[in-house]
């Protein structure tokens, strides 16, 4: 049976190192599922594969946009669904891997179609929130729509000006265009979630924001820092950085702010996948138990 395999987690556990192993067993491509490694003017402060692992095995959705593209969650769908028709005309297993929630559900449920927004509507509501306006966004959004209110993360500002531009594009209410129904693949899909000890995952998590800064994070982050407005930059990482070119935070403040957002992040992840029965945990150590149960799926590898 075709089968979708994703191989998914917080951000930090160690999910590189099991993907590459997993993706050459399988003879199979990584179809990165990363919301920001798509992008390539990012690649460190997104922790993008590095030259070696991209040769070691094929990578897919890794630096194929700018940051002044407009991407989405429903385009990704499309796109890896398109992928996936090529790659499963000659194999029987795909690896998915990355750790973006919202990219993972649309290709294994599908995004509620959405009109589209038009780019005077989108621009008024980026130029209210740069102008410091989220409240008031807040407010539009509890009269316009308080169903998708009381749901939406209203700590995101991107979640709450989305569901405005559909209110004011269309005269309805946001929630009314999303009606939760998975929709069905011709395939299998099976989940793979990694996760280790709490205390562990900081400490990697601390580590690797400290090998980005060697890297160069500081001059990648200054690059980009003119288009700090566009969405693929509202990110952990380059948001900490901008507050320090602008003299808010020290270098050192700046750091370990990524960090403790990024424990946050990972944190905000687990809870995301754990609602979801449909994952197996592992230790991402532990090759031998994800691929003994690969193994052991109906028709075997």
């Amino acid at each position: 049976m075709k089968t979708l395999v994703i191989l998914t987690g917080p951000t930090g556990v160690g999910k590189t190192e099991l993907s590459l192993r997993l993706a050459e067993e399988l003879s199979s491509p990584i179809l990165s599922c990363d919301s920001r490694q798509l992008y390539r003017e990012i690649p460190i402060g997104t922790a993008a594969p590095d030259s070696t692992q991209l040769a070691r095995v094929p990578h897919e959705f890794i630096g194929t946009h700018s940051i002044h593209e407009n991407y989405s969650a429903a385009k990704y769908e499309l796109d890896v669904l398109k992928r996936l028709d090529v790659h499963f005309a000659h194999r029987e297993y795909v690896l998915m891997t990355g750790g973006s929630m919202l990219y993972i559900d649309a290709v294994c449920k599908g995004i509620d179609d959405m009109p589209d927004v038009e780019p005077a509507i989108r621009s008024e509501l980026q130029h209210q929130f740069a102008s410091g306006r989220f409240e008031e966004q807040l407010h539009l959004l509890k009269k316009l729509d308080p169903t998708y209110y009381e749901e939406v993360d209203r700590q995101n500002p991107k979640r709450v000006i989305h569901g405005l531009e559909i209110c004011i594009q269309t005269g309805k209410p946001f929630s009314s265009f999303r009606n939760k129904t998975p929709k069905k693949r011709p395939f299998r899909i099976c989940k793979i979630a990694l996760n280790r000890d709490r205390t562990e995952l900081y400490q990697r998590i601390d580590l690797r924001v400290a090998q980005m800064l060697e890297d160069g994070l500081e001059a990648e982050a200054k690059a980009v820092y003119p288009y700090r407005h566009l969405n693929a930059l509202n990110t952990v990482g380059f948001k900490e950085m901008f507050a320090y070119f602008d003299g808010a935070l020290s270098l050192d403040e700046a750091v370990q702010r990524i960090q403790f957002n990024s424990h946050k992040y990972a944190r905000k992840q687990l809870t995301w996948f754990r609602k979801d029965p449909e994952y197996h945990w592992f230790h991402p150590s532990d090759f031998d138990a994800v691929y003994s149960y690969l193994w052991g799926l109906n028709d075997p590898i």
